[in-house]
């Protein structure tokens, strides 16, 4: 099973130029996942990439901000925000990131496509 994940583009630069290797989320998959899709939310809205997860980390929001600070591609003020009274935190470690020559469409792909929220399951397989 693969998943499309929506990313923020400036955060989506930060994976692509390594100084983004933890991708922070309030909730996390219940099925396994073999590759992520990234999804660069608006004004972009295509899918530019993908990577693997090489493990998934589930702490508080204060051990894994200590743990993963260094190369998390946000201040500390944000992530504050993101995780502001949650009491379990997620974050992926980020591996084989790929960089699309060209960004996909995803109405090319999907009918009707919706942008996901955080993220989506899916089937698919691209092959760039």
């Amino acid at each position: 099973m693969n998943v499309i994940l929506s990313i923020k583009p400036k955060f989506v630069k930060e994976i692509f130029e390594g100084r983004k290797i933890f991708e922070y989320r309030k909730t996390i998959f219940k099925k396994p996942v073999d590759k992520v899709y990234i999804y660069s939310s608006s004004p972009v809205c295509r899918i530019v990439g993908e990577f693997k997860i090489k493990s998934i980390i589930t702490d508080t929001p204060e051990n894994l901000w200590e743990e993963t600070k260094e190369y998390s591609g946000i201040t500390r003020l944000f992530f504050d925000s993101y995780f502001e009274g949650k009491r379990i935190a997620y974050v992926l470690l980020i591996v084989d990131v790929v960089k699309y020559s060209e960004a996909i469409h995803p109405n090319i792909i999907f009918d009707n496509f919706t942008a996901p929220q955080s993220f989506v399951y899916t089937e698919l397989n691209l092959k760039y």
